[in-house]
């Protein structure tokens, strides 16, 4: 009787290890899937954003020997809260141009003038959105993604990006979430009235 207590015990052991074993490979292979996923969509995030040309405004340059050169360490983080524009000719916004600042961080136009936001990854730029935000931000054109948010000034061109995929607009928020941080609070847009 002992010697089948101890068999039927010794087998419940041995089951109850199998099933554990089990779970914890089922595991282990949904969290190296879910890992695989996430670095598949940042991947395909770095191809669009790099496609898109975001850094074009988003990055702060320098002149280089071939003119403007993105600034490496604040790649992303908008014009800068310190930054400085040249004199703007109002004559020339009247006529219906658009200006551009020399390192195409800021414009100026007929809406005042806007100024890139900074989308690196720290709390000053997209740190703290969540995915949607960042829909509501490139589908509805909204500051930061708030519902009641004001609408997102040129030359953003949000209105165009509105139609990426569901798919590509959360790898490009995934890659973006993995830039590097720069702490910048970009200023706010001035009006017609305030442009000297």
């Amino acid at each position: 009787m002992r010697k089948t207590i101890f068999i039927l015990s010794s087998m419940a052991v041995m089951i109850a290890i199998a099933v554990v074993a089990c779970n914890s490979s089922t595991t282990d292979n949904k969290k190296q899937t879910a890992t695989a996923d996430s670095a598949a969509m940042v991947k395909r995030g770095s191809y669009l954003v790099n496609a898109m040309g975001c850094d074009d405004c988003h990055s702060p340059k320098r002149m280089g020997a071939h003119g403007p050169e993105i600034i490496p360490e604040l790649r992303f983080s908008g014009f800068r809260h310190d930054g400085q524009l040249p004199p703007i000719d109002t004559s020339v916004i009247a006529k219906g141009w658009t200006l551009f600042a020399p390192d195409f961080t800021s414009a100026a136009g007929v809406w005042g003038i806007s100024y890139a936001g900074n989308i690196t990854s720290d709390a000053t730029g997209i740190g703290n959105w969540t995915e949607q935000n960042f829909l509501r931000a490139i589908k509805q054109g909204k500051l930061k993604g708030l519902e009641n948010g004001r609408d997102l000034l040129p030359p953003m061109p949000w209105f165009v990006y509105k139609n990426l995929t569901d798919e590509d607009l959360k790898s490009i928020f995934a890659y973006l979430k993995t830039t590097k941080p720069v702490e910048n609070v970009v200023p706010g847009p001035k009006s017609p009235a305030e442009i000297k």
